[in-house]
């Protein structure tokens, strides 16, 4: 399976339209498009666009999860119109646009229940099963053949009528991937699509998805700060990715994104001083990045997730800048770029220092992150060839020592091909 080209250099920005701006808009959303070009943007995942559930609904709006209907917007956000807008707009800029399904359940309230009975999933008492303790969503029988003709015509309605590039697949790994194998054979003549799932399943990658999430390192970066983990366990977890992952395989790296920042905090919560450090992580390692919105900003509240809350614009920019640059980093320098088009991933650590070494390379280019991971300041060396750090544009001699502040980081490149 070949990924569309525009993935090779590709940052993905997630976008939540409910709290995006004041007014939760598909029209006030695009408002922020050239903002988001400038900030080095190619992918805008959209979060939910559907109609949500009224039967047992969360909070004053529901979850974006709960969806009503597969083939219509959300009126809160406005139009079908004002949503093809967005899109169009967004390709007249050379912005890609995937849009979030959910193919597990629908919401209690969706038509497909009362036409569709034997869709879902019953329990003993007459009931549609809930998966979870997610209430507000009725569960679908995911090995249902019917449903996922319907399903796939559902999706191919979008790529039809609102010309989008691809999905953000919610709970990838809780249906088969034989559904998600026979979507894909669905979707690509239509259009070659961008396909990414919400799981860590190898399997997806074999002829359904471009890319899973990395929780692993996820997981690994917020114990990093808190002091729960080390360099070794970092060591583990790219040894383990290496073994169940191909160079093809796109993996998601972040530091947050609506689960994490609604749910377990934002990124300062979970990572405190080393959030702009682990930012920088997630851009080095094989990986096709996030930012979710507000990060930019250094968005430092949890923002609602079953009401109208808003992103504060006006925090931070230290943060904008930073995500620019790296940004520009990944597509400048292909040791950088998706997939099997990125360079060679090596490194190397000081488990007494806590110090951290990456290095990409690829042709004569060649990106090297060093990291403090430890609340001490630490001396390291670059590498033995002149190099310059990329944020300061500072020159280092060959094998001039580096002092490292506590979790700091420093990136050294050398000229590119």
């Amino acid at each position: 399976m070949k990924h569309p080209d525009w993935t090779k250099s590709a940052t993905i920005y997630e976008l939540n339209v409910r709290q995006l701006t004041p007014e939760g808009t598909f029209r006030a959303a695009q408002e922020h498009l050239p903002r988001l070009k400038a900030l080095g943007i190619k992918i805008i995942w959209l979060m939910p666009i559907y109609p949500i559930g009224e039967d047992e609904r969360k909070g004053t709006l529901g979850s974006y999860y709960s969806i009503k209907n597969y083939k219509a917007v959300n009126p809160e956000f406005g139009s079908f119109d004002d949503f093809k807008a967005f899109v169009d707009d967004a390709h007249q800029k050379g912005l890609k646009v995937i849009v979030d399904w959910v193919a597990n359940h629908t919401s209690r309230d969706a038509a497909w229940i009362a036409e569709h009975p034997d869709w879902y999933k019953w329990d003993n008492n007459g009931k549609i099963v809930a998966p979870y303790d997610w209430s507000d969503v009725a569960q679908l029988d995911t090995h249902n053949r019917q449903m996922w003709a319907e399903m796939a015509s559902c999706m191919k309605y979008w790529l039809t009528e609102a010309n989008i590039d691809g999905f953000r697949c919610d709970m990838a790994s809780l249906l088969p991937v034989e559904f998600w194998e026979y979507i894909r054979q669905e979707l690509d003549p239509v259009r070659h699509v961008f396909m990414l799932a919400e799981s860590e399943d190898p399997h997806l990658h074999r002829s359904a998805f471009d890319a899973t999430y990395c929780w692993d390192i996820h997981h690994i970066m917020n114990g990093l700060a808190q002091g729960k983990n080390t360099v070794e366990d970092l060591d583990r977890c790219f040894k383990k990715q290496h073994t169940l992952f191909g160079p093809h395989d796109m993996r998601l790296v972040f530091t947050s994104n609506h689960d994490e920042n609604s749910w377990s905090g934002t990124e300062f919560e979970r990572m405190g001083l080393a959030a702009k450090q682990m930012a920088v992580l997630s851009f080095l390692v094989p990986s096709i990045p996030l930012i979710y919105n507000g990060q930019e900003v250094a968005l430092s509240h949890r923002l609602k997730f079953f009401d109208k809350d808003c992103i504060e614009w006006n925090v931070n920019r230290d943060f904008e800048e930073l995500y620019r640059k790296l940004a520009a980093l990944k597509k400048r320098y292909e040791a950088l770029w998706n997939g099997e088009l990125g360079g060679a991933f090596s490194y190397h650590f000081d488990s007494s220092s806590k110090i951290f070494t990456i290095e990409r390379e690829k042709y004569s280019s060649t990106v090297v992150g060093i990291f403090n991971f430890s609340s001490s300041t630490a001396c390291t060396a670059t590498p033995p060839y002149p190099t310059t750090d990329y944020m300061k544009g500072t020159d280092y001699g060959a094998s001039k020592g580096i002092s490292l502040l506590p979790w700091q980081y420093i990136v050294l490149v050398n000229s590119i091909r």
